[in-house]
């Protein structure tokens, strides 16, 4: 299911990937205004967004799935990425502060499993940031952009499976309202695309931003002891009475 890295990386430097990258990352930075001292993780493939916090972040790291590839992040610093098994972290518990999910969650083939372990891995309250395609916009329908691949989700659907495994949802977006494609007069017109999509709340935004905390306390459902009736034994007389 997953996408080679090479093609994500051309897709982010063509016209269209860097409207995508502007659209999409305000929209990360309107919900995490501030990483200060924090610890970020980057999984997918979150590179061309992380820089946003690298140089106020504590530490950015980027893991990139096997399936997918990896390619050395920054291009001109030591490297901060490495190709991992999405469902087997290399980290200890509670070693990051946040995490920040692109082209991860449509893409795995277990997206229980893979969020599982994002919270293994978050601290007592760290904050989970995923994008995700939206199944009602067009970038979900259009095989042209890395977008257009794996499993769109619905609001409702992301919000089920974030509770599932141990999340609270406690902040929502949109980006990309702007067709996906790559011609100059859609291009020159992203910026009212996205303006007027905004203030319309329209349903047909290429992807969601959703943020949610890691639950540390959950709820055990209580379970009423069943009771096992056992029938009285009748008496019986033995072979030799």
């Amino acid at each position: 299911m997953s996408i080679d890295v090479v093609d994500l990386r051309n897709f982010y430097g063509q016209r269209l990937g860097v409207v995508a990258r502007r659209f999409v990352g305000r929209g990360i930075r309107s919900l995490w205004r501030d990483t200060a001292g924090q610890r970020v993780l980057g999984i997918g493939y979150a590179t061309p967004y992380l820089g946003l916090f690298r140089e106020e972040a504590e530490r950015c790291l980027a893991f990139m799935p096997a399936g997918q590839g990896v390619v050395k992040w920054p291009t001109t610093r030591p490297a901060l990425s490495a190709l991992v098994d999405e469902n087997e972290l290399p980290l200890v518990d509670s070693a990051v502060d946040r995490v920040l999910l692109v082209h991860g969650l449509e893409m795995t083939y277990d997206p229980a499993v893979l969020l599982r372990e994002v919270w293994r891995v978050l601290a007592a309250g760290g904050r989970l940031l995923a994008v995700v395609p939206n199944r009602r916009g067009l970038w979900a329908r259009m095989d042209t952009t890395p977008f257009g691949h794996g499993r769109p989700y619905s609001r409702t659907q992301i919000n089920q499976l974030l509770r599932e495994t141990w999340f609270t949802p406690t902040g929502w977006s949109e980006a990309l309202y702007v067709p996906p494609v790559a011609r100059g007069w859609f291009l020159r017109s992203a910026v009212a695309w996205e303006r007027t999509g905004a203030t319309l709340s329209a349903p047909f935004a290429g992807v969601h931003l959703v943020e949610a905390t890691k639950q540390v306390y959950r709820a055990i459902p209580a379970r009423r002891e069943k009771r096992r009736l056992v029938p009285a034994l009748e008496p019986a007389l033995s072979p030799g009475t």
